[in-house]
């Protein structure tokens, strides 16, 4: 028996190294695409994911600021409402000063007696200074009205701002 052409022989082996190498390598050809398929995939659900993401983001800003200008309004209508109240109370603290000092104006003792004159002169200077300090007090109560009005409003607006954050 003759043995193998040592050509053949070497062919053979050439052939079979190639099948083996061209099978490798669409293996790896394989392996890449359905790599390559499986990344796509996932960055198209990132990119979705962030799309979803910015446009909840943005619907919650809105929300926010819608809420805050809300609150702003409102306060802005308090803030109307209570100087409105504040100047019907200036008027009416206004009059009932002005009735006050006519009050102490008016008050004397009208006699023949002079000690009584004496008494009713100082019966009208302390009219008069109680009419003056109650001006005083009232003027005074109105202004920390007006503030105690104006900084309970931007508390409350405050907190409406507050809360429309973190809800």
């Amino acid at each position: 028996m003759t043995g193998l052409n040592p050509r053949l022989a070497l062919l053979i082996f050439l052939l079979g190294l190639v099948s083996h190498w061209a099978t490798y390598q669409h293996g790896r050809s394989v392996e890449r695409a359905v790599a390559s398929q499986v990344t796509a995939q996932r960055d198209s659900r990132d990119r979705m994911a962030d799309v979803i993401g910015e446009r909840d983001a943005r619907q919650e800003e809105q929300r926010r600021a819608t809420v805050q200008e809300e609150a702003r309004a409102h306060a802005q209508e308090e803030r109307t409402i209570a100087d409105s109240g504040a100047g019907d109370a200036d008027a009416a603290g206004q009059r009932l000063r002005s009735d006050a000092a006519q009050l102490a104006a008016t008050v004397s003792c009208p006699s023949p007696d002079t000690a009584a004159v004496a008494r009713g002169q100082a019966a009208t200077r302390a009219a008069m200074v109680l009419s003056d300090l109650f001006a005083r007090a009232d003027k005074r109560a109105g202004e920390l009205a007006k503030a105690y009005d104006r900084a309970r409003i931007a508390g409350q607006a405050c907190e409406a701002s507050y809360n429309a954050l973190i809800k």
